[in-house]
């Protein structure tokens, strides 16, 4: 029997039939769901220059009141995937997100983690179930899958965060929705007081039972952290920590990974090849990032991605140190098996 392998060189007749039972030969499109040796991933290497996006963020400001659009983002999105996707890759989204003095972006909890990297102002802060989570640049706040949050704002300049949702994941499984809610009280500080470099309050302290028991990881502490570790890292290693929950060692939200990254002055570092799409975020300094044949020059609060098994290397000829966050899809791969790395 003949194996006819394209779909052109199956009859019309037989491709109908198979049609009008919802029924498709796998044959002819087997290698392109399984491809040899490595995945060939939607996601491109893209760059997102914050120079122009803010200007055109401040803009909405002024054409969108908050009561409109509720959420005032521009996404950033990935156009190997299609920018009406809205999608930095397959399982990240990326936006960001404009809080004008006197706002308040109302509450809401959804099925999508987010977490919010503050990108630039002061005096907001995001409400977390009851826990007031002040917002400074650097700073990471955590918004899980649940949870009640809303946004405000007392000060007098803009305040600006990029959001990293695993919203393309959660909406591809069918998964993805939102509930209104009423204003929070505000019952007390984030508690991420209560986890300071092994140090708490006595007699105060107890174990939480909380799924996220840390919701805020202030800059100043990942940056002193990055800088202790510098001191006894070897040169041109990669100077990096993760943003964990405290309580299990394990990554601090369910799907997708965060950590924080330093390049020392001068130096270059690689990075493995990884199985998990990877999304950089320049936070202080300036750095390139070299991702296969792609050079991306970063100006601080520049954004951009790397797609999976993509050559990385970070590189700062600068004379102060350069600071990246860092958000990848290493957790959701590493719960299905997925998850591996190459030289």
């Amino acid at each position: 029997m003949q194996v006819l392998g394209s779909l052109e060189e199956l009859p019309q007749s037989y491709v109908t039939s198979l049609t009008e039972l919802n029924l498709v030969p796998l044959w002819p499109s087997l290698r392109a769901v399984l491809p040899p040796e490595k995945p060939r991933p939607q996601t491109r290497p893209v760059f997102w220059r914050y120079h122009d996006i803010r200007p055109l963020l401040l803009q909405a400001g002024e054409l969108t009141p908050i009561e409109k659009a509720e959420r005032r983002v521009l996404v950033l999105a990935n156009p190997g995937h299609g920018l009406e996707k809205m999608q930095a890759s397959s399982c990240i989204y990326l936006g960001m997100q404009l809080l004008l003095p006197g706002e308040v972006a109302p509450p809401h909890r959804h099925t999508p983690n987010a977490v919010r990297m503050v990108v630039e102002g002061e005096d907001a802060y995001t409400t977390v179930n009851g826990e007031k989570c002040p917002m400074a640049k650097g700073d990471l706040i955590l918004t899980p899958t649940g949870l009640w949050h809303e946004h405000r704002h007392d000060g007098d300049q803009p305040v600006i965060w990029l959001d990293v949702l695993d919203l393309p994941l959660v909406y591809y499984m069918e998964a993805s929705f939102v509930e209104e809610g009423r204003d929070q009280e505000v019952t007390g500080l984030a508690r991420e007081q209560l986890y300071h470099r092994g140090i708490a309050p006595t007699p105060l302290f107890q174990r939480s039972d909380a799924r996220y028991p840390m919701l805020r990881y202030p800059w100043a502490d990942a940056r002193a952290a990055l800088l202790q570790q510098a001191q006894v890292q070897a040169p041109g290693s990669a100077v990096q920590v993760s943003y964990i929950n405290p309580e299990t060692g394990g990554h601090c939200q369910n799907m997708l990974g965060f950590s924080a990254l330093m390049v020392r002055a001068g130096e270059n570092v690689r990075l493995p090849r990884r199985s998990a799409a990877q999304v950089f975020h320049l936070i202080e300094g300036a750095a390139r990032v070299g991702i296969d044949s792609n050079r991306f020059e970063l100006a601080e609060s520049d954004t951009c991605c790397a797609p999976c098994f993509a050559e990385i290397t970070i590189s700062n000829s600068g004379s102060e140190p350069a600071f990246v966050f860092i958000a990848d899809e290493a957790p959701v791969q590493q719960k299905l098996g997925l998850y591996s790395e190459r030289a």
